[in-house]
């Protein structure tokens, strides 16, 4: 069984081509892709190979964690679930090419408990499913306070804005330097960090991936409260002391969603509490994957590139 899947080689050197699939297990399923995300940030440091030790890291690889397509085919445990239309992070199903993480394929393999059912007419919006997860860990944190300060108005950081205002929040401050990335707000505000004279901020969640905004922060927010580093940060985050010790600062890390957190958001737009509307800015027949890519790490107005790729089939 064969699949069209974007490779990349070694950093700076990607295109599509034909590669063989590992043959399903008992327990497995087979999709059909139809739409695939590409993450500005992780695959951003893939592409330029600079993305710190990781797990599985290594070239040749298939990048991506954001499908969404059709279950075709399925292992004998799994044949029930042909027909459903499910959100995959990725796959590990392409022999020596590495799957990290594997999803920029027009089909792929992978254990059925990894294929998550979605209601088939989100269409390509279900591949912000992964990122939609990422900002739910953050905020979901067993007693985290929820955002009246947001950092970043990019894809992660509309996400957390409109979670937490589904989860009862009240609408947070949402900072943006990038003109561009200004509008598209829902129930909350944007600015400019110049423009906000608050220096009380209890919750603040940094969506921006700067590693030298620390201090900033740290001047905006009040004794006792916390920061929450949402992003990912490919260079060393540091801060200065002094300023943080007299606001006794609490600093917080989120990590990669689980999958509880991709159920709850799951849910919540099922049950119509949170849109995924007006989220994604571009998209791409897979065949011009290298010019989608491109396009997705160098436009500044491009907040969310999709690969079409039912012209694969």
């Amino acid at each position: 069984m064969q699949s069209f899947a974007v490779i990349l080689e070694q950093p700076k050197e990607l295109g599509l081509r034909a590669i063989e699939l590992t043959a399903p297990a008992d327990d497995d399923v087979v999709v059909d892709v139809r739409y695939s995300g590409i993450s500005t940030g992780t695959e951003r440091l893939l592409w330029t190979g600079r993305m710190p030790a990781f797990p599985g890291m290594g070239y040749p690889l298939v990048p991506g964690y954001e499908a969404t397509g059709q279950i075709v085919d399925a292992g004998s445990n799994a044949r029930h679930r042909i027909g459903e239309h499910v959100f995959v992070p990725g796959a590990n199903c392409y022999g020596a090419v590495r799957g990290l993480f594997g999803a920029s394929s027009s089909r792929l393999v992978t254990r059925q408990a990894r294929a998550v059912s979605v209601d088939h007419t989100l269409g390509d919006r279900a591949v912000l499913l992964a990122l939609a997860a990422t900002a739910h860990h953050a905020l979901a944190a067993r007693g985290a306070a929820l955002p009246d300060l947001i950092v970043g108005h990019g894809i992660v950081g509309r996400l957390l804005a409109r979670i937490a205002i589904a989860l009862g929040g009240l609408p947070p401050t949402v900072w943006e330097r990038e003109p561009s990335r200004a509008d598209g707000a829902v129930g909350y505000a944007v600015v400019q960090p110049s423009d906000d004279n608050r220096r009380d901020y209890t919750s603040i969640y940094d969506a921006s991936g700067s590693a030298g905004i620390l201090d900033d922060l740290i001047g905006r927010i009040v004794k006792g409260g916390e920061i929450v580093l949402a992003g990912f940060y490919e260079t060393r985050v540091d801060f200065d002391f002094v300023p943080a010790f007299l606001r006794e600062v609490r600093l917080r890390v989120a990590a990669e969603w689980l999958p509880e957190d991709l159920t709850s958001v799951n849910r919540l737009v099922q049950d119509g509490k949170l849109s995924l509307d007006g989220l994604i800015s571009h998209a791409m027949d897979a065949r011009d994957a290298k010019h989608a890519y491109a396009a997705a790490f160098e436009d500044p107005s491009c907040l969310k590139m999709v690969l079409d790729w039912r012209t694969c089939a």
